[in-house]
């Protein structure tokens, strides 16, 4: 009796197993397919929701608060005196830069004049200076209650509420600390960051991005 053939077997074994390759392969390309489009959807989300945001503070319906620019340290010196910026943290070269480059950031959103609200500590009122945005005026409000955190309650409110009576005219910018932007906002903001927050204000604000020039 002649051997049995197992060639057709083994054809259909090999055709068999790169049938299995390939459709493994075509789950996978499928996978990453609609990962990558996952990808590119958030990215797209992301890029309309911060556009969203700038054309809210464009237009005036949110504000933009950010803590200043770097001054290396934490806090203030024991003989901190509010009239005397030798007694104070202050920015430093780099914080600097980083404040001048809001001007071109915010420039590139469409905004090119602001109305700027500082704190009176000297590295907040360099910051809004530095920025170049329009003139700048003191809100105590915005001072820093790091060392009295007592204060924090009462000046946030008086934040929201002299916000919330600003009348029309150009975006509003808010120039502050960590602990003030965290008791309103719920954000710890690095130096320099600032986040679009949709008016009005309230003691639970809408965030509507994190923005900071270079990020």
């Amino acid at each position: 009796m002649p051997p049995p053939d197992t060639g057709g077997v083994s054809a259909a074994l090999r055709v068999s197993a790169l049938t299995i390759d390939e459709v493994l392969m075509m789950r996978t390309w499928k996978i990453l397919g609609v990962v990558f489009a996952t990808f590119l959807s958030a990215t797209a989300v992301g890029s309309e929701s911060h556009q969203q945001a700038w054309e809210a503070l464009k237009d005036g319906r949110a504000v933009l608060m950010l803590r200043h620019a770097l001054a290396p340290g934490t806090g203030d010196p024991a003989n901190f005196d509010l009239d005397d910026c030798s007694t104070q943290r202050n920015l430093n070269d780099t914080g600097r830069e980083q404040a001048r480059a809001w001007k071109p950031f915010l420039a590139e959103h469409g905004i090119t004049e602001a109305r700027v609200f500082s704190s009176q500590w000297c590295r907040c009122m360099d910051t809004a200076r530095e920025m170049a945005m329009g003139e700048v005026t003191e809100w105590p409000s915005l001072n820093s209650f790091f060392s009295n955190r007592g204060d924090g309650p009462a000046q946030t409110r008086q934040t929201i509420a002299l916000v919330n009576q600003l009348g029309s005219g150009a975006p509003v910018i808010l120039v502050s600390h960590q602990v003030n932007i965290t008791a309103l906002a719920g954000i710890f903001p690095s130096s320099n960051e600032g986040v679009i927050i949709s008016l009005p204000l309230a003691e639970e604000p809408t965030i509507l991005a994190r923005v900071s020039p270079g990020r």
